[in-house]
């Protein structure tokens, strides 16, 4: 297996980023209280990988790898997806909408990667499990924004040795954010996007009747949106800092030069870009629970601004480590199963009539997520000396303070 390309990255020293929580501790981010990490790793068992590829020749791009548990491959979670708007590619989704089954890690990256995320995945799985992993039903589950602005995206520069290092070395310690991972080339709301998490506690009871407390946590790959749509706390923050730009150029010359800038930026947003969310919690949900939970998601992007405009590929897949399902064999080899004899699995489902608070809870939490995204990316110099900007902190703190 070749080394994966050394994370030298293009990022742009600036002022230190920092969390929106961090930056803005007065902020109101919904009525529960984040996970220790306040990250998708919060939920037990859940672990992320996430690498950056560079290369003088223009390649900035990376791929985040998120397994849902440790034998992910022969015992399934619960799963649903929701597309907001489907100009975009989520592989494996016709077998999680057919049966509500994840059994495969899921694998973020750019859209021109997407083949070799998927052979990278099988090819893990054989050197993991030998060539009998195949017996199983495995269908890789790959999703892709696009990065071609900032990324030479015709590089091709991921390969299945990146999927296979993700996945040797995914952990439970907090997300990283910002340009890195699959969102490495990413771009949110014209400024400097890529990847953000966050998570939340929801306090609930078990089967019993005992009280317990069930995690909700996100990751988003945040690659959409125009400036003025940019909210934060419900502040038009996008729209103020336009106008304090349009101020700031004073002579006819600066004027030309940033409406050539605006221009060029109007262009390479022609697709409008896309987000991919993916939230996992640990309370026992069945399929259509999760499809609920997962179009949730909608309301967290839709505060920050974003709209599912026509070229975007927005689509948000959820899913439930409370829930164990054993994977079947093709053919029912080695398994107790008889595939013409009904029988039931014992488990324990969430009743509807509960699931307010992880609605709620996923919906804020994409807020966040996308938020931090924001806000822990930095200044990115990337193919052909594309510069884009990260969202200035310090103005942004100074924005709010009138409103907090």
């Amino acid at each position: 297996m070749s080394t994966p390309i050394p994370n030298t990255s293009n990022a742009v020293a600036q002022e230190q980023r920092k969390r929106i929580r961090e930056l803005l501790p007065k902020l109101f981010l919904g009525d529960y209280r984040p996970g220790p990490l306040n990250s998708l790793t919060d939920v037990p068992g859940v672990k992320v990988h996430t690498q950056q590829i560079f290369s003088p020749q223009g390649t900035n791009t990376g791929v985040t790898s998120i397994t849902p548990r440790e034998k992910w491959l022969t015992r399934a979670c619960y799963s649903g997806i929701f597309t907001f708007n489907g100009a975009g590619e989520l592989t494996g989704s016709h077998w999680i909408h057919e049966t509500g089954l994840l059994h495969s890690p899921i694998i973020l990256t750019n859209s021109l990667s997407i083949g070799a995320a998927h052979e990278g995945v099988y090819r893990y799985a054989v050197q993991q499990y030998g060539s009998d992993s195949l017996a199983g039903f495995l269908v890789p589950v790959v999703g892709e924004t696009f990065d071609g602005y900032l990324n030479d995206i015709t590089s091709f520069a991921v390969r299945p040795e990146h999927i296979i290092h993700g996945l040797q070395n995914v952990s439970s310690e907090r997300v990283r954010e910002g340009n890195v991972g699959g969102g490495t080339g990413m771009i949110c709301h014209r400024f400097k996007g890529g990847t953000g998490s966050a998570s939340r506690i929801v306090e609930g009871l078990d089967a019993r009747g005992g009280k317990k407390e069930y995690t909700i946590g996100v990751l988003v790959q945040a690659n959409y949106g125009k400036k003025q749509h940019l909210r934060i706390g419900g502040v038009p923050v996008g729209r103020i800092l336009m106008a304090e730009a349009e101020e700031t150029a004073k002579t006819d010359e600066e004027k030309r030069r940033r409406m050539q800038a605006e221009e060029l930026d109007d262009k390479k947003n022609r697709k409008d870009g896309s987000i991919l969310v993916v939230l996992s919690t640990d309370a026992p949900l069945n399929p259509a629970q999760l499809q609920r939970i997962a179009r949730r998601a909608t309301v967290g992007l839709a505060k920050v601004g974003g709209y599912g405009n026509n070229l975007s590929g927005d689509i948000f897949i959820a899913f439930s480590t409370g829930t164990d399902i054993p994977v079947e064999s093709i053919g029912g080899t080695g398994s107790a199963v008889d595939p013409l004899k009904p029988k039931p699995l014992p488990m324990e489902i969430l009743d509807d009539t509960s699931i307010n608070g992880l609605l709620e809870a996923g919906a804020d939490a994409t807020e966040e997520a996308v938020y931090n995204a924001l806000c822990m990316a930095d200044d990115f110099i990337g193919y052909q000396d594309r510069k884009v900007e990260a969202l200035p902190l310090g103005r942004l703190e100074q924005i709010m303070e009138k409103y907090l």
